[in-house]
C-alpha cells in the first residue's frame, strides 16, 4: 500500500515513517478486537450519570470511560507492541535505504552467526515486555481483591 502511494503521490517515502505506520495500520487490527471487547462489556449507566451529574462529553471521556477501559488499552498495547517486535517481514519491506530497525538486525545478525550483544538487547525487551505483564496481573489481582473486600450497597 505504501510503497504504491509513493509510486503514485512521492508520499510517504520509504523510511521510518512507513514502518510507524506499517506497524500501526497492522495493530490496529489486534487492538481493535481487545478494545471493542471491553467497550461492548462496559456499564454505559456509569457514563449516563456522569452527564447527569454535569459533566461534559469530554469530561465524560477522560474522567469515566477512559479509566474503565485502562485494562483494556494496555493489554493492546502489550499485545501489538509483542506482535510488532516480531514481525520483521513487515520492516524489511518498508525500510528504506539506511533504515534498519531492532527486529531486522537480530534477524540479520542469526542468519549470519551469533553476537552476544544483540541476543543480550533482545531479552531485556523481552524481560521490560514480561515484567509489565507480571505488573499488570499483579495489579489486577490486587485491584479485584480490593474490590471484594468492599462491603455491597
Amino acid at each position: 500500500l505504501f510503497v504504491g502511494m509513493e509510486r503514485l503521490l512521492g508520499w510517504p517515502g520509504r523510511g521510518t515513517l512507513t514502518i510507524v505506520l506499517g506497524h500501526a495500520l497492522l495493530g490496529m487490527a489486534y487492538a481493535s478486537v481487545v478494545i471493542q471487547s471491553r467497550l461492548k462489556e462496559m456499564d454505559r449507566s456509569i457514563e449516563e450519570a456522569a452527564l447527569d451529574l454535569g459533566c461534559r462529553p469530554f469530561q465524560v471521556f477522560f474522567l469515566v470511560t477512559l479509566p474503565n477501559m485502562s485494562q483494556a488499552l494496555i493489554a493492546a498495547w502489550l499485545l501489538t507492541f509483542t506482535l510488532s517486535f516480531d514481525d520483521v517481514v513487515v520492516s524489511e519491506f518498508l525500510a528504506g535505504p539506511g533504515v534498519t530497525t531492532l527486529p531486522q538486525v537480530i534477524f540479520n545478525y542469526a542468519r549470519r552467526g551469533v553476537n552476544p550483544s544483540i541476543y543480550a538487547a533482545a531479552s531485556l525487551l523481552m524481560l521490560v515486555v514480561t515484567l509489565a505483564v507480571v505488573i499488570y496481573g499483579i495489579h489486577t489481582a490486587r485491584q479485584a481483591r480490593l474490590s471484594q473486600r468492599l462491603p455491597s450497597e
